[in-house]
């Protein structure tokens, strides 16, 4: 009765077994739910603030705020972003089977930046079954 006691085993029924797992698919629909509203804000957040800084002054008329001499942390952080989005591209062309849809995928993020890779995620994030894990956006392809 006391003795040493047995590990429970994955199928194994039993109230703690369902309990865990009704735990687990609550905490991934809340993971699901955080994912969802983070990257319509980012998506939000930067659109915003594209439309209002582009309402100040036109990127083409400021040719000067990214210049190398002018002002070389502009263009580090440039250089930074772009990487970032080359990386994140990459992901994208391991999801993506068709090649137009990479070339595609490709136009909008080195466009748009963020708000395509926001918009992205969120469309894999609603691709996924109501069953389906969260961690399936980054490894289930298209």
């Amino acid at each position: 009765m006391y003795g040493k006691a047995e590990p429970v085993r994955a199928g194994a029924g039993g109230p703690m077994h369902r309990k865990g797992k009704s735990l687990h698919a609550a905490t991934d629909r809340s993971m699901k739910t955080f994912l969802k509203l983070l990257f319509a804000a980012i998506f939000l957040w930067m659109l915003g603030m594209t439309l209002h800084v582009q309402h100040r002054e036109s990127i083409l008329l400021s040719p000067r705020e990214f210049s190398w001499q002018a002002t070389p942390w502009a263009c580090a952080t440039l250089f930074d972003a772009y990487f970032g989005f080359l990386t994140f591209f990459v992901w994208v062309c391991f999801k993506e089977r068709r090649v137009w849809s990479r070339i595609l995928w490709f136009v909008l993020i080195m466009g748009l930046g963020n708000m395509a890779m926001s918009a992205y995620v969120l469309l894999q994030l609603f691709r996924l079954a109501p069953d389906e894990p969260a961690f399936a956006v980054i490894a289930k392809r298209v």
